[in-house]
């Protein structure tokens, strides 16, 4: 069994990078994750930092639509997500994710269960800190309601693939490479 920085590493050195933005941060994880093996936050907001979260970014490829939850925390519309236990792989926390903030169980089948992008991003408040931020993209349906765990989101909704104001600074990018994977799906 790989200790639980190997086998993040694992999951990063698998990530197609979109662009160099992507790229350098892939390259600073991994260097982050051959100084440490403490990647998991113990102590909320911020320590240690960086610390590993989640993203289970719920589209509807058909509909070219993603979802979005206003944070209570962040006042920002963001995917659904979180920080990766100690001892939790990557993939379970998704799915533990979106068990807990949208009631479903994860369907992986858009574009594979292994992480589909990577991010660093700093994060000023409630503390300053950084997260480095693995997105796992699974399947939703416009039509179908998702109530959101009301302790983290006052609301949520659907937003078609173009940027969206008040997000997490990476959706433009994230959203990018989506658009291009799924044409290239529909295309094969």
């Amino acid at each position: 069994m790989l200790a639980p920085t190997a086998a993040v590493a694992e999951l990063i050195t698998a990530i197609e990078p979109w662009d160099d933005r992507e790229k350098a941060h892939i390259a600073q994880t991994l260097i982050w994750l051959a100084s440490t093996d403490d990647i998991h936050r113990r102590i909320p907001p911020a320590t240690p930092s960086p610390h590993l979260v989640v993203y289970t970014v719920l589209v509807d490829p058909g509909a070219e639509s993603i979802f979005l939850g206003r944070h209570l925390k962040s006042g920002l519309d963001l995917p659904m997500g979180g920080h990766v236990d100690p001892g939790e792989h990557p993939l379970t926390a998704a799915r533990r994710e979106a068990r807990e903030e949208l009631n479903l169980t994860a369907d992986f089948d858009v574009v594979g269960a292994a992480p589909f992008f990577l991010t660093v991003t700093p994060v000023l408040l409630p503390a300053p800190h950084t997260d480095i931020t693995l997105w796992h993209v699974i399947r939703g349906d416009r039509a179908t309601p998702y109530p959101l765990d009301p302790a983290e989101f006052s609301s949520g909704r659907w937003h078609p693939f173009t940027p969206v104001p008040d997000s997490d600074p990476h959706l433009p990018r994230f959203l990018a490479k989506l658009t291009h994977a799924l044409t290239n799906r529909s295309r094969a």
